[in-house]
């Protein structure tokens, strides 16, 4: 291995580490948290750049964690999908741990910011935010090892972030933020979907028990074709209830664009191009339907 960590420089083997495909789960939510607050009048810069700051040093964070934590826990032994650092050797684990805390301790600055202009609240959901990401694949008792990191993706990068990213600048908590969360939130758990689907077969081998090992193919599947669904029919929702404009139908353009028949067909490393595609329809769903929110 040393002579592979040798051939990829420094800067190089932390940006495979951070998985750059995943960070639009982190920057989405803000766009979108934000155009809610510029439709209501009320959206401010610092307050903006600093919750994306904390998103993104909380995805990295987790990141890092995931590549640590499923290394001592063995679950990347067999990899199907891209380059894990700590599994190959190219990064020492303890190196690797460190930068998921030191990240995490930069998303708690941003955090004390946040707290100041959203008000004491937000450092616990900070806080709950943070502990989640290590938890993930970390601690006791790992969500993703028990089937809860659809639900925390969905809860953590939809609702929390949207929503909160909505309140630090209007300090109210409207109705229309909790209907934009629900796609953003969709969208970011079908970018896990599909690589619970792909890890599916080594995952069951290790004790990973994701919602893919333990409901099977088929449901998996089915639930990236649910995900969409959801986030096709959350932005009609809410036009058709007068919460959103019809500009924000804007956003289903993107749609098409999933990799749905990749996802229904593929098995292992056959969908790691699924993997990037979601994210990339994620992201311009995203910027879409924060553009049609404000206008």
């Amino acid at each position: 291995m040393s002579g592979i960590a040798a051939a990829i420089p420094g800067p190089r083997l932390w940006l495979i580490a951070a998985r750059p495909r995943t960070l639009t789960a982190a920057v989405v939510p803000v766009l979108v948290g934000t155009a809610v607050a510029k439709a209501l009048g009320g959206a401010h810069a610092l307050p903006a750049v600093a919750a994306l700051c904390s998103s993104i040093c909380i995805q990295i964070g987790t990141n890092f964690a995931n590549d640590y934590s499923d290394f001592k826990r063995g679950a990347d032994r067999e990899r199907v999908g891209p380059l894990r650092v700590t599994q190959s050797g190219l990064i020492a684990p303890q190196t690797v741990k460190f930068a998921a805390l030191f990240m995490f301790g930069l998303a708690a600055l941003f955090g004390v910011y946040i707290a100041l202009v959203g008000g004491w609240p937000m450092l616990l959901v900070g806080a709950a935010s943070i502990l989640a990401g290590w938890a993930y694949t970390g601690g006791p008792w790992p969500l993703g090892y028990h089937g809860l990191g659809d639900l925390f993706v969905m809860v953590f990068f939809g609702f929390v972030a949207t929503v909160g990213t909505a309140f630090i600048q209007l300090h109210q908590l409207p109705a229309v933020a909790f209907f934009a969360a629900v796609p953003v939130g969709a969208l970011a758990t079908a970018i896990l979907v599909v690589n619970n689907l792909r890890d599916r077969a080594t995952d069951a081998r290790a004790g990973k028990r994701t919602l893919a090992v333990k409901l099977g193919v088929a449901f998996t599947r089915a639930e990236y074709l649910s995900l969409l669904g959801l986030a096709a029919l959350a932005p009609v929702a809410a036009v058709a209830l007068g919460l959103l404009r019809p500009w924000a139908l804007l956003a289903l353009i993107a749609l098409p664009l999933a990799p749905a028949k990749l996802v229904l067909r593929g098995q292992g490393e056959e969908l790691n191009p699924a993997l990037g595609a979601t994210a990339r329809v994620q992201l311009l769903y995203g910027v879409l339907f924060a553009l049609g929110i404000a206008l």
